[in-house]
């Protein structure tokens, strides 16, 4: 359900969208509408009552062992309310005898029948309800339940559970036959826990009954209070008036806008969430999806996206769509350094870890009345990325979403250049501009920024203008995982413990995927210190050592590292606004002086704030190649040429007194031609595929990336269309590609 205040958001963007539909379209939407507010007077009615329940019912959902019961009485004496415990109060007063007794008398198929029985003809309301471990796994007593209550799961770490069952002496629950083992059959449950919550809470190992009741009305609370998490542009000035409201952004809007109309980015209003040490200990020994979904539903409000809906968004995303099940393993490089590997994704690079998941996260969002373009700029791995993911959405979502993507003609590998043509599908093209990718993300901004273009497009083909690139809050948030991740493997794998330190070293251009590891840290991991990598376009190195953004007499520079090779940051405005205390009005000044005099100069207290966290470096091209060489005679192990440039600075500038994780952006295969004359191979001038082939006849690690393999053996080139470097242009062929999609 939406509160109220969501629900004029979403009126203002449904009504931007009818104003240039044709009747049809418009009876749809107004049923949409109506739906909508219907829904909001629903959950107006929830804050008609000072109580936190009011007439609703807390209903604690978890497996036998996680503490219903108890918890469930300790809420219950805090808000002097009713409480029921379904075992007690229910079952076993309509069946007369004990649960146990029922199960053995009926067996595991008709015990769930008839427990759900007894649940559908039970009602309550203003209530504390704890379930069986059962309940979950049957439908319609669960839909019963939860038209009149907030389903809470305790989710309690799996070893802890079977330890409390055995000290309860428990050795049979239901669905458990001879064979299988306790701890199957919990995680065989699990399934039916994550289609029911409306909340979770983490229970950390050893947390007292009585810390999780309060963390169980922390997220009462959380998800009844719908307007409390909102996003504000880093160009917004806080009024001086504290009475005068504020305008923020919930998630689902700074999702679907991705530019904020300021020019600023967005950016969370209140800070990040914080998980504490027991909890992170607690994920030590999750898999990534696990850890994707509790981080992500502590970052995403469920009135914006649901947490069961969520949870089958990163299934999705992560389940079948990576070469490697650990998604984003770390591997020992030597010493004290390890490797991030953040390419086994489809297209072979970082940008698939969230742009396999943000698609549906958009699709999830947007009005279902609305058509959306997806503008994306792209220096090398972001366009086949996104062109990847959005292709996956299903087959409604394709008929209104659609994604072009703009690269640098000349300015990419062969291979990553072949590969966004050849990523084309029947929602999203790939076009060529005469320029380098400063100028298409430039444009792109200009676009956005233009009212009238914006306003015309929506009036005259129904149509919204939205990004995809890391300026993109809902792109961005999913690489926070990854980083986070990255520490729990090297405490999983016995490296260091939790709470020591480490520091992290990334090549960047943009600041997006260094500016994640910054949010990582503010969630809790213990990261030292931010190293940023830099090739020739070291305007971000040079920046971090002076405080002086300056692109004046600056020319980009090809590399061999093209998905860096940046001169204007744009996610740097994001860790200058959190630095700045949100000073929107001097992020306004910067980058207004940055747009008109090419440089800006940040204060001394600025520059000493942020050299605290963060060093930084370059490398040249030769150094990049020794590197690439070095590696692979010493350890056997690849580097493609980002990864290359960020160990020469973690060589460099990194102290070695803790772990340093240098984190792999991209698979060697993408630059096959730089890789060979690293590891000085004469046979370069072959094809695509034969490079590949002659790689991995080397065995070295990591292997051959199948899907970039199977690209090369593609015969079919595919169309593009190249344009001049006139933003003029850009519109143009972005209004063309409108007209073929959407009308």
């Amino acid at each position: 359900m939406l509160h109220f205040n969501r629900c004029q958001h979403l009126k203002k963007i449904t009504q931007k969208c009818l104003s240039s539909i044709h009747v049809k379209t418009d009876k749809h939407a107004q049923r949409f509408l109506s739906r909508t507010f219907a829904l909001a007077e629903l959950r107006k009615s929830w804050y008609s009552t000072h109580s936190l329940v009011g007439d609703k019912n807390i209903i604690l959902m978890g497996p036998p062992g996680a503490g219903k019961t108890t918890v469930g009485r300790i809420i219950g004496q805090k808000l002097g309310c009713c409480v029921i415990d379904v075992d007690d109060d229910i079952l076993e007063k309509t069946w007369n005898m004990s649960v146990s007794e029922k199960l053995q008398d009926v067996g595991n198929e008709q015990f769930l029948e008839e427990e759900g029985k007894a649940v559908l003809n039970f009602s309550a309301s203003g209530s504390v309800i704890s379930l069986t471990g059962s309940n979950p796994m049957h439908d319609a007593s669960m839909w019963h339940l939860k038209k009149n209550g907030v389903i809470v799961y305790l989710d309690v770490p799996l070893l802890d559970l079977i330890h409390r069952l055995k000290l309860m002496k428990i050795d049979r629950i239901v669905g458990r036959n001879s064979g299988t083992s306790m701890k199957d059959l919990l995680k065989f449950r699990r399934q039916y826990y994550k289609k029911w919550y409306d909340a979770r809470v983490f229970c950390e190992s050893g947390a007292s009954p009585e810390e999780v009741a309060d963390k169980v009305l922390n997220a009462v609370k959380r998800y009844q209070d719908v307007d409390s998490e909102t996003f504000i542009s880093t160009r917004h000035v806080w009024p001086k008036d504290c009475e005068q409201k504020v305008s923020a952004k919930f998630f689902s809007e700074a999702v679907i806008e991705g530019l904020a109309s300021d020019g600023g980015l967005f950016v969370p209003a209140k800070e990040f969430p914080k998980l504490s040490c027991g909890e992170w200990k607690s994920l030590v020994g999750a898999t990534y999806i696990e850890r994707a979904q509790i981080l992500l539903e502590r970052c995403i409000h469920p009135a914006d996206i649901p947490a069961a809906r969520l949870g089958e968004m990163i299934e999705t995303a992560y389940g079948e769509n990576f070469a490697c099940s650990k998604i984003a393993p770390v591997r020992h490089l030597s010493g004290n350094q390890f490797i991030l590997e953040l390419f086994h994704g489809p297209t072979g690079s970082f940008k698939d870890l969230s742009l396999q998941l943000m698609p549906h996260i958009f699709a999830h969002c947007i009005p279902p009345s609305c058509n959306y373009m997806i503008l994306v700029a792209t220096s090398g791995d972001t366009g086949s990325a996104v062109l990847n993911g959005f292709s996956r959405l299903n087959k409604n979502d394709k008929q209104r979403i659609a994604v072009v993507t703009f690269f640098p003609e000349n300015g990419l590998s062969d291979f990553q250049k072949a590969q966004i043509i050849g990523s084309q599908r029947e929602n999203g093209w790939a076009v060529g501009v005469e320029s380098d990718f400063d100028f298409c993300q430039t444009a792109i901004k200009r676009i956005f920024n233009d009212s009238d273009f914006t306003g015309f497009l929506t009036v005259e083909y129904g149509t919204i203008l939205s990004s995809a690139n890391s300026i993109n809050w809902g792109r961005l948030l999913p690489q926070v995982v990854y980083h986070a991740s990255a520490y729990l493997d090297l405490v999983s794998q016995g490296f260091i413990s939790f709470g020591s330190p480490v520091d992290v070293c990334i090549p960047t251009g943009n600041f997006g995927n260094i500016l994640a590891a910054v949010y990582a840290k503010m969630m809790g991991i213990p990261i030292r210190k931010f190293i940023c990598a830099s090739n020739q376009n070291r305007v971000l190195t040079d920046f971090i050592k002076t405080g002086h953004y300056d692109l004046r007499e600056r020319k980009l520079a090809q590399t061999f590292s093209p998905s860096i090779d940046i001169l204007k940051s744009s996610n740097l405005e994001r860790h200058l606004h959190l630095m700045a205390n949100k000073d929107g009005q001097l992020m306004t000044e910067l980058f207004n002086q940055l747009e008109n005099q090419h440089h800006f100069q940040i204060e001394k207290v600025l520059v000493e704030k942020l050299q605290q966290d963060f060093v930084a470096d370059w490398c040249s091209e030769g150094e990049c190649l020794a590197a690439i060489n070095s590696t692979y005679n010493t350890s056997g192990y690849i580097l493609d040429p980002h990864t290359a440039v960020a160990k020469v600075v973690a060589d460099r500038v990194q102290d070695k007194t803790c772990p340093v994780i240098v984190s792999s952006t991209a698979h060697y295969s993408k630059f096959a031609p730089a890789i060979m004359q690293a590891l000085k191979i004469k046979e370069i001038n072959e094809t695509s595929s034969s490079q590949l082939y002659l790689l991995g006849s080397y065995n070295a690690l990591p292997p051959l990336h199948e899907a970039l393999l199977e690209r090369t053996k593609q015969q079919e080139k595919m169309e593009y269309q190249v344009c001049a470097a006139d933003v003029n242009v850009l519109k143009n062929h972005v209004e063309k590609l409108i007209q073929n999609q959407f009308i």
